[in-house]
């Protein structure tokens, strides 16, 4: 078994012994008073786990030797973007992101873009309008004083008006990260729109995405026709595209 399929199964047995411990929690009141003062003691570090807790809406994460404390989670928020983090923290010499210039679309609450930052990276990260509160809070609670460059938080609507907004040339990337974007089956054309903006010469995307629907397919398909197209890695489902631009 590899080091992916370990950190995702990993991540499994994490996810069902929380959810017993909310049924327990509502159970039995005193346990959750034993339990909380548990977690203050000190605990091993797993860096292949990628968090040992959740608590008021509030997960832990264990990536670059870095504890990582991300709020706004949902249940849903686990598999791809944990899967690219983990394969960006353990594949440092084969995709090193130090000084460099990332872009994150579909950020979400944020835990792939610190982690970028704390690999060395100059970072934007970029989802709708409502949700830039959160995922500012939790960018900056998490790099500040940790990383060579202060990362940016900005509005990105997929496929409005982006040469406006973002004219290419300025804004350029040597990265443009995106995972778990491909589930707005409403947007797929202005996903790809916008990932052909900003995927110029000179740039990579890194995306890691799960099969769920038919729509899902014939995303990638349009993906794999846009670009120069390799598989970093999979797992079962989850697959990790690298991509560059048809110059």
């Amino acid at each position: 078994m590899d080091t992916l399929s370990t950190h995702l199964l990993g991540e499994t047995h994490y996810m069902k012994c929380r959810e017993n411990g909310a049924e327990e929690e509502e159970e039995d009141k005193e346990e959750e008073k034993d339990e909380s003062a548990a977690q203050k003691q000190p605990r091993a570090r797993s860096y292949w786990a990628p968090s040992f807790y959740l608590r008021a809406n509030k997960e832990v994460y264990y990536y670059v030797g870095q504890e990582i404390f991300i709020e706004g989670v949902l249940d849903c928020y686990a598999g791809m973007a944990l899967a690219l983090c983990h394969y960006l923290d353990t594949h440092r010499e084969q995709l090193s992101l130090v000084d460099k210039t990332v872009l994150e679309i579909g950020a979400g609450t944020g835990l792939m873009s610190v982690v970028a930052a704390l690999l060395g990276a100059s970072v934007t990260a970029t989802d709708l309008p409502d949700v830039l509160g959160n995922l500012r809070a939790n960018v900056m609670r998490n790099t500040r004083g940790r990383c060579r460059y202060t990362p940016q938080v900005a509005a990105l609507s997929w496929g409005h008006d982006l040469e406006s907004t973002y004219p290419t040339s300025v804004y350029r990337y040597d990265y443009v990260l995106a995972a778990d974007v491909v589930y707005h089956h409403d947007f797929l054309d202005e996903l790809l729109v916008t990932m052909k903006h900003f995927c110029k010469p000179g740039t990579t995307v890194i995306w890691a995405n799960k099969v769920r629907l038919e729509a899902d397919l014939t995303f990638t398909e349009n993906f794999k026709n846009a670009f120069h197209t390799s598989l970093l890695t999979e797992d079962g489902e989850i697959k990790i595209f690298m991509a560059t631009c048809r110059e």
